[in-house]
């Protein structure tokens, strides 16, 4: 047995809680200019389409743009992930975010419908494609960049409290759409209001850019620079041609992540607008009750890996998923009055979003890792994420136990999956992949 095994696990030092914030803080704000379109759904939807459309097609349409922004992820993130193996992972770490601000910028300055018709919802919905690119480049970036920047047996924190910082961006949007709904009546936010924060995203988008500034190149990716002359030339056709064992795994886990994000912060928050007949307010409150509860639950999930390894934790929270969905819509259908209380259970329940990542990160080695985490993740995403809202909306008027069902499904893929390729990761077929790891306990400087 080694001495990494038998030796209780490094602190965090200031230098990694350094890092680590600001990977987790430039991610957040990144992750706010990416979201907040989905706050503002039904007032975009009533600004950028023609008034005399039918109110749930505006609506649909306006979900439709924002998934658009899903299936640009791969295209980005590919192209991306190919630099970040190639040139580093802080420089493409750092042009995401900037990639990411300037369309949401962009948008809180557009005309409308009302202003140059159908050209409006086009220039929306290249906007978006643009913020989907930029965010199918950060996500594989932050987590590889965090995941070797992290001591040995403290990835599972590092990665959930990243998850965290990333879901913070969830609760900014949330708040920010609160504090809007508190001040403006809503045919001012339909008059003007809603444009603050698209452009409040363009100033979160500059400072996150500077914070990047401080952050340095992790060792994993300097030490891989020292044994070898020259990089991987296509990573990812190294991915596709070697590890497409490790491309199932990845895939359905992410679609298992994307399940939980969609269901919790996507879908329910309209849900409860439309079906409910909450007030806007009230229903950005109790979201941004979730989303803290996500945060924490994300952190916990993270602990929980590095004291039991991250399969057995991914089997933990796939059975916790469909539980705390299930007492939320619990909540709302039988009108508890604790409709807060069940939301924050559910937003622990979905802590399986802090657990993916320390999977995913090792089921690739080093030299390739970016691309085929970024390949898998936003392939996988793009397709699922730009389905899911739109059959979930489109179905819950047949029932509003939909996502509950949805959820169960989903928890019980992420336990299958768990079962089966967890077995063969113990057995061995990772450890060529945890070993790369390595450099980055050997290199950290204190």
């Amino acid at each position: 047995m080694t001495a990494i095994d038998t030796a209780r696990p490094p602190r965090f030092s200031r230098g990694d809680h350094r890092t680590l914030g600001l990977a987790a803080l430039g991610g957040a704000l990144e992750i706010y200019d990416f979201i907040i379109f989905v706050f503002f759904a039904l007032t975009l939807s009533q600004l950028f389409f023609p008034p005399q459309m039918p109110e749930w097609l505006r609506l649909l349409q306006s979900f439709g743009i924002f998934v658009t922004g899903y299936l640009a992820r791969p295209l980005g993130g590919i192209l991306m992930a190919h630099f970040a193996d190639h040139l580093g992972r802080k420089r493409v770490f750092s042009l995401s975010i900037l990639m990411m601000a300037l369309p949401c910028l962009l948008i809180g300055v557009m005309p409308t419908y009302a202003d140059i018709g159908y050209a409006a919802p086009l220039i929306l919905l290249a906007l978006r494609i643009l913020q989907g690119a930029a965010v199918g480049g950060e996500v594989p970036s932050a987590w590889t960049f965090v995941a070797e920047h992290a001591p040995p047996g403290r990835r599972g924190y590092a990665l959930g409290f990243l998850q965290a910082g990333l879901t913070f961006g969830y609760l900014l949007g949330a708040l920010t759409a609160t504090l809007l709904a508190q001040l403006f009546t809503p045919q001012e936010i339909l008059d003007y209001a809603w444009r603050y924060p698209f452009l409040l995203g363009g100033v979160f988008g500059v400072i996150g850019v500077w914070l990047r500034r401080w952050l340095s190149e992790t060792p994993v990716f300097l030490a891989l620079r020292e044994r070898q002359a020259q990089p991987v030339k296509f990573p990812l056709r190294q991915v596709l041609a070697e590890h497409r064992a490790a491309l199932i795994p990845a895939a359905l886990l992410t679609c298992v992540l994307t399940s939980a994000v969609v269901v919790l912060v996507v879908i329910t928050p309209t849900v409860m607008q439309q079906r409910f007949a909450m007030t806007a307010g009230h229903t950005f409150a109790l979201s941004s009750v979730g989303i803290v509860f996500l945060n924490i639950g994300c952190v916990l999930a993270g602990l929980l890996v590095d004291r039991v390894g991250a399969w057995r934790a991914l089997m933990v929270y796939s059975l916790l998923l469909p539980l705390g969905i299930g007492v939320l819509y619990a909540s709302l259908v039988g009108q508890w009055g604790m409709t807060w209380l069940a939301y924050a259970l559910a937003g622990l329940a979905c802590g399986v979003v802090g657990v993916v990542p320390s999977v995913m990160v090792g089921l690739f080695p080093a030299e390739i890792r970016v691309s085929g985490i970024s390949f898998t993740y936003n392939v996988a995403y793009a397709l699922w994420a730009s389905t899911t809202p739109l059959a979930l909306i489109a179905l819950m008027p047949w029932s509003p136990w939909v996502c509950v069902g949805f959820c169960l499904v989903m928890g019980t893929v992420g336990l299958l999956t768990a079962l089966y390729f967890g077995r063969r990761a113990r057995g061995g077929a990772s450890e060529a992949s945890r070993a790369s790891l390595a450099p980055t306990g050997c290199t950290r400087s204190r």
